[in-house]
């Protein structure tokens, strides 16, 4: 069974930053893909942004320039670099993974439990 464990929410102030990671594990065979998405309260979770197994990334639009997805491939681990955060940004972040498992050729998703991050104005 493939597990997320995300890490490095917290509070801080507009215009700080923060890092979150997420680390996946278990009988991986291959990970497609992995990103972020959020949860502001009263709204729909939205994709924050993703990373593709050959590099590729996509961020949302409220997001590009100031966040920065990357992966470390060795550790199947996927990292949020979030600059410049504004008050808006605050959420429950989620961490999303499609995993081909070992054995049958099965592409799933998997969810973390999601880490809060709030940012203060």
């Amino acid at each position: 069974q493939v597990q997320l464990v995300e890490s490095g929410g917290g509070l801080v102030q507009a215009g700080g930053s923060l890092r979150l990671s997420c680390a996946a594990s278990g009988a991986i065979f291959r990970i497609n893909r992995m990103g972020w998405y959020r949860q502001a309260p009263e709204k729909q979770r939205e994709l924050v942004a993703v990373i593709t197994s050959g590099g590729t990334t996509n961020y949302a639009d409220s997001v590009k320039g100031r966040f920065t997805i990357s992966r470390d491939y060795a550790k199947n681990t996927v990292y949020l670099q979030m600059n410049s955060l504004k008050s808006e940004d605050t959420a429950v972040y989620y961490c999303n993974a499609n995993i081909a498992t070992m054995g049958p050729y099965l592409n799933v998703d998997y969810w973390g439990k999601g880490i809060l991050v709030t940012v203060s104005s």
